[in-house]
């Protein structure tokens, strides 16, 4: 039994499905779950959609027009036209329709999880449908009833408990008689509301449904032959790794590396199941396979996050930053849900880098500015570099402004001013 994830760009439109058919039928004879990103970059622009609703902008209708053109486009292509799919993509968009006709909800949170959900369930109702329609017996499963979490709107905590109880009681009994098809990225509640898991959250569904069902394997899709030490859309002279330790895969997640989500590996890592990243323009080649404890990484990993902001807080007494202020800064930073991507501190002030997003800063500031002084830098881009050696540290820094720079034995990390 494998688990199969495809990303947004494997599903992005009609040609891409149809790819994504042909892998899947040559796993004709294995139990294989499939877990699906929301096409192409509808994220985006549901995450749009839910901007303009929340503040009742004129474009509303305009962009979830967009949005619905977009996936008619690629139904047109795949299917005859009195094909129940098109009813049945309908009857999902109605649930935004709904909504946007209400004033919006007082927790923006949560009005964003009901409406970016909606990629997900689109995208896996279409690939469903196709399989079917190409003699790949599929059945649409609606993972809100199997992955449960907490209230923790766009970022749901999962219940372990409840998560595998739900999936064991039901999914092994589907899987021996035909593919089953879900979506990533979501949850639901004990209420029946839909959580999401996390930017990127589909390899976490994934890893979720892999350790649940003890999977043979998991696979991720992508639209790059491997891993590799660094972004090759960005560098030059860059080299795959065929196989990364469990250890390895997990420190360039968290530091940012965009090929898998943060919290992907660890369920992966205690079931001891390996995971196989792998292009799906051509399946047939290996990939990268991440397991197993101890393998030295002997190059250079780059890693950069763009669009970072730089916070310094000092206390307004001219106090020494001392543990209780810390603890002050970092209750706000998880109740606001930030991650911190660089932290350091003096003996008068407390500095941290944290992915800039607008609404979510302001309200950071508000808090922030009752018990402190600050001041911020936007438009920085954090370069964190694993098995760092100086000279490479020069290169890239070369001719730039560094905010920040911070080092440690296996982890330099160097803050700059993004160039225009």
């Amino acid at each position: 039994m494998q688990v199969f994830k495809f990303g947004g760009a494997s599903v992005k439109d009609a040609a891409a499905i149809k790819n994504l058919a042909e892998i899947v039928r040559q796993y004709q004879e294995d139990e294989l779950l499939i877990v699906v990103s929301a096409m192409g970059k509808m994220t985006n622009a549901l995450e749009q959609l839910t901007t303009a609703y929340i503040n009742q902008t004129a474009e509303v209708q305009t962009i979830f027009a967009g949005i619905r053109a977009y996936h008619d486009q690629i139904l047109t292509e795949l299917f005859d036209p009195s094909h129940p799919i098109f009813d049945e993509v309908e009857n999902t968009f109605v649930e935004i329709e709904w909504m946007i006709e209400e004033e919006p909800h007082d927790d923006p949170n949560f009005i964003y999880d009901q409406i970016v959900s909606i990629g997900e369930l689109v995208s896996s109702r279409i690939v469903t449908a196709y399989l079917n329609q190409t003699g790949i017996k599929s059945k649409w499963l609606d993972v809100r009833g199997y992955i449960q979490t907490d209230n923790t709107y766009r970022e749901g905590l999962v219940d372990w408990q409840k998560t595998s109880e739900s999936i064991k009681e039901s999914i092994p009994s589907f899987l021996q008689k035909e593919k089953v098809v879900t979506q990533g990225f979501i949850g639901g509640t004990s209420e029946n509301f839909t959580t999401t898991l996390g930017r990127e959250g589909s390899d976490y569904t994934a890893a979720i449904f892999a350790s649940c069902l003890n999977a043979a394997s998991v696979t991720i899709w992508k639209d790059v032959a491997g891993v590799f030490n660094a972004d090759p859309k960005r560098f030059q002279n860059i080299i795959k790794f065929d196989q990364l330790s469990y250890p390895e895969a997990v420190e360039m997640a968290y530091y940012g590396a965009s090929i898998i989500h943060p919290k992907t590996i660890q369920p992966l890592q205690n079931a001891g199941i390996p995971l196989f990243v792998k292009p799906f323009l051509t399946p047939q080649d290996n990939g990268t396979v991440i397991l197993g404890e101890e393998l030295p990484v002997k190059v250079p990993v780059i890693i950069v996050k763009t669009n970072q902001v730089l916070v310094s807080v000092s206390s307004k007494n001219h106090s020494f930053i001392t543990e209780n202020h810390l603890s002050e800064i970092y209750k706000i930073l998880a109740e606001l849900h930030f991650k911190v991507n660089l932290m350091q501190n003096s003996a008068l002030s407390f500095s941290f880098c944290v992915d800039f997003e607008s609404g979510k800063f302001e309200q950071l500031m508000q808090k922030l500015k009752q018990d402190f002084n600050f001041k911020y830098n936007t438009g920085t881009d954090l370069i964190t570099v694993r098995h760092y050696e100086i000279s490479l540290l020069r290169e890239l820094s070369a001719g730039k402004t560094i905010l920040l720079e911070q080092l440690s034995r296996n982890t330099a990390q160097i803050l700059i001013k993004a160039e225009n």
